[in-house]
């Protein structure tokens, strides 16, 4: 791994006097790619603060421009972006707090046809999506790759995030699926969008930033990863819980 230079060594301090990362889960960081899907409400602080821990190469997918209605939890965007594509929006914003960060941008929507394809090049992915879709279709995709995958989501007052590393062993076997969380994809229209029921900006915040500690614990592993856990938050009565879930096959 490089060695950081002097301004690197200034601006990671933080982190590099933190006992759990040091100088050489910093290398690490900075050694790493991450691709986010989703440039909205949760790629938003996603994108911030795993660019504010110096990941060094991060690669943003998303198809969409950006709406006046995105702002409300988008904050990574401004008036000024409104109908630019969010992933020149985001990247722009990246490059002003570290311009020595790799940014890839990928101004499509993930399907099919791309998908084994855009996460070849990364070393974690982090799914900030908004439809069932994408996600089942990334949680496949990464698992015949062996590619650690850090999934959240929100809606109305409530969110949750998981890590899953289905190609692994942990202490009850292989480790779980998407599929083992949720076994069947949702019909459509059985589950209200952020644009039909709402939700929470400071909240989507929330979950975003909790998406982006577990990034970087796979990077620079700490603490015990919600690999076979569900945290979930309940912003009605802030409440946080954490779920066990395994695999069922």
């Amino acid at each position: 791994m490089a060695v950081l230079s002097p301004d690197e060594l200034s601006r990671f301090a933080r982190h590099i006097v933190l006992r759990h990362i040091g100088g050489p889960g910093q290398q690490r960081l900075r050694a790493a790619k991450v691709l986010v899907v989703g440039a909205g409400g949760l790629g938003t602080p996603l994108l911030l603060y795993l660019a504010a821990a110096g990941v060094g190469t991060l690669g943003i997918v998303d198809d969409d421009v950006v709406a006046l209605s995105n702002l409300q939890r988008q904050v990574i965007h401004g008036v000024a972006d409104i109908g630019r594509p969010k992933v020149e929006s985001a990247a722009e914003a990246i490059h002003r707090l570290d311009p020595a960060i790799r940014v890839e941008a990928h101004a499509m929507r993930l399907d099919a046809e791309n998908a084994a394809a855009l996460i070849a090049g990364y070393d974690i992915i982090a799914d900030g999506s908004d439809n069932f879709d994408t996600r089942y279709l990334l949680a496949e995709t990464c698992e015949k790759a062996c590619k650690p995958l850090v999934h959240a989501a929100v809606n109305e007052m409530h969110g949750a995030v998981t890590v899953l590393k289905p190609y692994e062993t942990g202490p009850e076997g292989l480790n779980p699926r998407y599929t083992d969380l949720y076994p069947e994809k949702p019909p459509p229209g059985a589950i209200p969008t952020c644009s039909e029921a709402g939700v929470l900006g400071a909240l989507v915040g929330l979950v975003g930033s909790l998406q982006a500690i577990e990034v970087i614990r796979q990077i620079t592993p700490f603490g015990t990863p919600l690999v076979g856990r569900l945290l979930m938050i309940d912003a009605l009565d802030m409440r946080f819980e954490t779920i066990g879930y395994m695999r069922g096959d």
